[in-house]
């Protein structure tokens, strides 16, 4: 009997292929149970709303209820806190889309509509998040949902975005992108810029300057580029391009999967002045000319990220030139309220976090 080589190139690619399709499995194995209990949880939650169940069962409603599904089925995951995030749970999403109870009900091997897919695709660790800090606001829970779909957020990674306020600060940024980017590409590039930015991890709270400034983002690279968004590849700091006779050097070069292109981001710790975008400007041209690849790589985007900004000054900044070019605010810090009663959290509300994490 042949014995097998383990060295042979064949059997070790079968091997691969096998290792590969049997995670997929696995992973479509999870997707399919998570998708299944928050249908689950859907329902429930529609059952406590369309019953009235608070009040057609009194004040002790969710600790019977809670108690008795325990019993029944035998699993800690009917907590009281659970049964009311069921409920909201229903409510956030259910005005937002309208036939969501029908398409889910009716559909055990359909294809969803995107968004419904999406919704059943989150851990229900992740909705509950979503749930306390986007209540009353099914847009702003759907566009987080969205995002941990799309870029496999963890729960770490969904609070930090959810404490930044991602939602409010996306694709905010002022460009000149519809007049100077390809329709099809221009959309994607606004929806990439944020405004601010968050600079907060790079823990400077003193005087600095600029080369203080781009030093920290570059020794936390990692935050640097989460903070940038999906899709940023770091490629270097004062990128010298050789122009003529002279040396240029471009502040901070990355480029964009997605966009296939060069962005160049230049940083300034003080106010915007009309002469940072024809600088910025200068850095994109040369670019285009040194480092663009024809066939391979779109226009490059340039990416000015200032202290401060008038908006108005901006905006003729940007009109002033012909290269795609975004504009944006950073800060240093977070600004928290002065009033602080209600932020520490209770023993009862440190207990129920603790039980939501053993869930």
């Amino acid at each position: 009997m042949k014995e097998i080589n383990i060295l042979d190139k064949e059997y070790a690619q079968w091997v691969k292929s096998l290792v590969a399709k049997y995670r997929q499995s696995q992973v479509k194995a999870a997707v399919k149970v998570n998708t299944e209990v928050l249908r689950f949880y859907w329902e429930l939650g529609k059952d406590i709303v369309e019953r009235d169940a608070e009040n057609q069962y009194g004040s002790r409603f969710y600790a019977s209820l809670s108690r008795d599904l325990k019993e029944a089925l035998q699993t800690d995951g009917f907590s009281e806190r659970n049964l009311r995030y069921m409920k909201s749970f229903y409510l956030l999403y259910n005005g937002r889309i309208g036939n969501l109870p029908q398409v889910v009900a009716n559909s055990n091997d359909a294809i969803l509509p995107q968004v419904v897919a999406e919704l059943f695709m989150v851990p229900w660790g992740h909705h509950r998040y979503i749930i306390d800090k986007c209540t009353e606001n099914p847009d702003k829970a759907l566009f987080y949902v969205h995002q941990i779909v799309e870029n496999g957020w963890s729960r770490n990674m969904l609070l930090n975005f959810l404490d930044t306020n991602l939602y409010e600060r996306q694709g905010k940024a002022l460009t000149n992108f519809s007049k100077t980017l390809p329709e099809e590409s221009s959309d994607l590039a606004q929806e990439l810029t944020k405004d601010p930015y968050d600079f907060a991890f790079t823990g400077i709270k003193d005087r600095y300057n600029e080369r203080l400034l781009k030093d920290k983002l570059l020794g936390n690279i990692t935050q640097f580029l989460v903070e940038l968004g999906t899709g940023f590849a770091y490629v270097g700091k004062e990128y010298r391009l050789q122009v003529g006779e002279r040396e240029q050097f471009v502040d901070l070069l990355f480029y964009h999967l997605s966009l296939s292109c060069y962005v160049v981001i230049e940083v300034k710790i003080g106010k915007l002045e009309f002469a940072d975008v024809g600088q910025l400007s200068g850095y994109i041209v040369t670019c285009n000319h040194i480092l663009r690849k024809e066939g391979r790589d779109n226009p490059t985007i340039g990416l000015l990220i200032c202290k401060e900004k008038d908006r108005i000054q901006a905006q003729y900044a940007l009109e002033s030139s012909s290269q795609p070019i975004a504009i944006s605010e950073y800060e240093l810090e977070k600004f928290y309220p002065e009033k602080v009663e209600g932020v520490i959290p209770t023993i009862r509300e440190i207990e129920e976090k603790l039980t939501m994490e053993d869930e």
